[in-house]
């Protein structure tokens, strides 16, 4: 079993606390402080945009800790888990789907790289694309050297950052004032709220493709629950953290962009103390970069693999490696200098693409086949689970179409979410669709005689 793929039991280490602080360090940084800024900036106040970070982030969350779990009981990166699914062809689809998460977020980083460096120095150009290739370039070096070294540049941030955000907070209780209608109860703005709500969700749900990556290192006797709440108290504290110092920045200044609009904040909490909040933030970003473009190496040399099968080697990771680099870059380089409005719109994409794949694989993993999987098999492209699954295929079909009359983007509005107001609801109609179609296609499966059939391939894997 290649390395790249499958860990081994007797490779496994780490403890299930370090989940925690890789989760946190995850949305602990400057583009996370981006989506807490939407709300404001489609007409929300302060009261109710930070309710929805609360709520959005609460709900996405949920769903990215369950995949968490999956790790340390099948040792597999989250997106091979798709085989069993969609079958062994079947999972490029969500493969694609997963590298677009990859390149685009990579792709927006390294645009509000760019920006906070201008803001630390002016002599930085705003759009500068040699500051989006140094950044890409320190990120990738650190996807490079591989998984331990990520955890560890997490931990060794997470700390750091908790400081930096509690002097915020702190400070900001005492000293920042807002006008009475940020504080207004009755002022609430459906449209606002509800984009805020998911475009939070949204981005939590993002982490799904490739949470298990890092938990699939730790011993298989870690628990359900155990993975399931340091990997969601993690995320959903660092998530929400981070986002509703973006919404209190936007409050103070709306004309502001992202990390202009922090610093001022900051600066009114503790004269000076916006360059270095800033630093810490940006720093946080080389981390979650680092992260995507590893995840982006592994997907596309499963893909590779999917098409003709191939011997992971050093040099071939390096390619992945490169692949992304290039491609995150490019976009980076040609992207709109509208940032916010495009990332919410980016954002509002994963969340159709994701939401879709999350419920058929939570569903197959925890109440269909109940975690039991043959590793060899989903290996195998003439195995049990079949090249293309017809089940997971019809069911991410349904429960993506569904979701079209309720999609709400600059591009492309629905005709409910038009009669809706524009309010983004389709999350709420994708995900028990899908979820219910899979149901409904699996009952004609022989679990099991599947289960057996998974045993017995998996005789001799990892002996005692």
């Amino acid at each position: 079993m290649r390395s790249i793929d499958y860990v081994p039991l007797a490779e496994r280490h780490g403890k299930v606390w370090h989940l925690w602080p890789v989760w946190f360090s995850g949305d602990a940084h400057l583009a996370t402080l981006a989506v807490g800024v939407l709300g404001i900036r489609l007409g929300g106040n302060l009261l109710w945009t930070a309710a929805a970070v609360l709520l959005g982030n609460a709900l996405g969350t949920f769903f990215m800790a369950f995949h968490s779990t999956q790790g340390p009981q099948l040792g597999l990166p989250q997106m091979i888990q798709s085989r069993p699914q969609f079958g062994y062809t079947g999972a490029l689809l969500v493969w694609a789907v997963a590298l677009v998460a990859y390149i685009g977020y990579n792709a927006f980083n390294q645009v509000l790289v760019v920006q906070a460096l201008h803001q630390l120095t002016p002599a930085v150009s705003a759009t500068s694309a040699a500051g989006m290739v140094v950044f890409a370039l320190v990120a990738v070096s650190l996807a490079a050297v591989g998984y331990d070294q990520i955890h560890r540049a997490q931990r060794g941030f997470a700390y750091l950052m908790i400081a930096l955000l509690t002097v915020f907070t702190l400070g900001a209780l005492f000293t920042l004032s807002f006008p009475p209608a940020q504080w207004d109860l009755g002022a609430f703005r459906a449209v606002p709220f509800l984009a805020q709500t998911f475009a939070a969700a949204s981005y939590q749900l993002s982490w799904s493709i490739y949470v298990s990556d890092y938990s699939r290192y730790l011993p298989r006797d870690v628990g359900v629950s155990e993975s399931f709440w340091w990997t969601y108290l993690g995320a959903f504290i660092g998530g929400t953290w981070m986002m509703l110092v973006g919404t209190v920045a936007a409050a103070a200044a709306p004309q502001l962009d992202v990390a202009a609009a922090m610093e001022h904040a900051a600066d009114a909490v503790l004269p000076g103390f916006g360059k270095v909040l800033l630093l810490g933030a940006l720093l946080g970003l080389i981390t979650i970069t680092a992260l995507n473009f590893y995840g982006a190496s592994l997907t596309l040399l499963s893909v590779a693999d999917t098409l003709r099968p191939l011997r992971c080697t050093v040099g071939k990771r390096l390619a992945s490696l490169a692949v992304a680099l290039l491609a995150s870059t490019a976009l980076a380089v040609n992207a709109s200098g509208n940032f916010i409005e495009r990332f919410g719109d980016y954002l509002s994409l994963l969340l159709y693409l994701f939401t879709p794949w999350t419920a058929i694989n939570l569903v197959d993993f925890y109440l269909v086949r109940r975690g039991h999987y043959s590793i060899r098999e989903i290996f195998n492209s003439s195995g049990m689970y079949g090249r293309w699954n017809w089940r997971g295929l019809t069911a991410y079909a349904v429960g993506f179409v569904v979701m079209i009359p309720f999609f709400s983007t600059e591009v492309y509005t629905g005709p409910v979410a038009r009669a809706l107001g524009k309010a983004d609801v389709a999350m709420l109609v994708g995900l028990p669709v899908a979820a219910l179609v899979y149901l409904l296609a699996c009952r004609s499966l022989d679990l099991e005689g599947d289960r057996h059939r998974a045993a017995a391939a998996d005789v001799g894997l990892d002996p005692a």
